[in-house]
């Protein structure tokens, strides 16, 4: 299909879409009209808003957020091959993350975006701008939110910020993942001996134990005893 062809599909895709919008709107309008004496305003009014934000997920958001999915693929390609500039502005044909941030805010993906391009940022040691973008994601998976949370702190450790990166680390160990709060823990805990705090440090460590599965908790009783040295 040429690429005429392809602007003439979603054209015509935009427009119908639109249309259904406007057909529906007029049936409510209606419906209003021959039920307004007989239903309350309110009811109506709850029926309309439902209505309407199924219409826009439907008929906007739904196919925005399947166009956005397209647009950050090239991005995390670039991203996997530590190519972080081309990931971040694209290369000139293709998006980088800021520009689907840009145009597909709204979207899953544009989330997402946020996340990579925090961690492409922090990859050219630009931290500042790591922190803005990994503070401005939201996302309903732990493990990633909680991992822009313990990068952030990974920032404020480079900026010399040492009380906010125990924070950071803090909140992150928090969550109390079993694949992340272990990671958090032992910086936390190194943040604590950096710091002279060694019955903080030891505290951090010696909840490792609580995640026997993972790595960091093998290590605890020898981390526990560099420390009481």
């Amino acid at each position: 299909m040429s690429k005429q062809e392809t602007e003439e599909k979603n054209v015509k895709a935009t427009e119908e879409g639109f249309a259904t919008v406007q057909q529906s709107l007029n049936k409510f309008e209606l419906f209003f009209e021959d039920h307004q004496k007989g239903i309350g305003i309110g009811f109506l009014v709850i029926i309309v808003a439902i209505a309407l934000g199924w219409l826009i997920k439907t008929q906007y958001l739904n196919p925005l957020q399947d166009e956005a999915q397209k647009e950050i693929f090239q991005a995390q390609y670039y991203f996997e091959a530590d190519s972080f500039n081309l990931a971040l502005n694209g290369d000139g044909i293709n998006s980088g993350f800021l520009k689907v941030i840009d145009e597909y805010s709204g979207t899953k993906a544009g989330q997402l975006a946020r996340y990579y391009a925090g961690v492409c940022y922090f990859k050219l040691a630009d931290y500042d701008n790591a922190k803005k973008y990994l503070a401005e994601f939201s996302s309903d998976d732990e493990v990633l939110q909680t991992m822009a949370i313990g990068l952030i702190g990974d920032a404020e450790v480079e900026l010399g910020n040492d009380d906010a990166a125990i924070a950071q680390f803090k909140k992150a160990a928090d969550k109390g993942n079993k694949i992340t709060a272990p990671i958090f823990l032992e910086k936390l805990g190194v943040m604590y001996e950096k710091q002279g705090k060694p019955d903080d440090a030891i505290a951090a460590y010696t909840k490792l134990k609580d995640y026997p599965k993972s790595a960091q908790a093998q290590l605890a009783e020898k981390l526990i005893n560099s420390v009481k040295k």
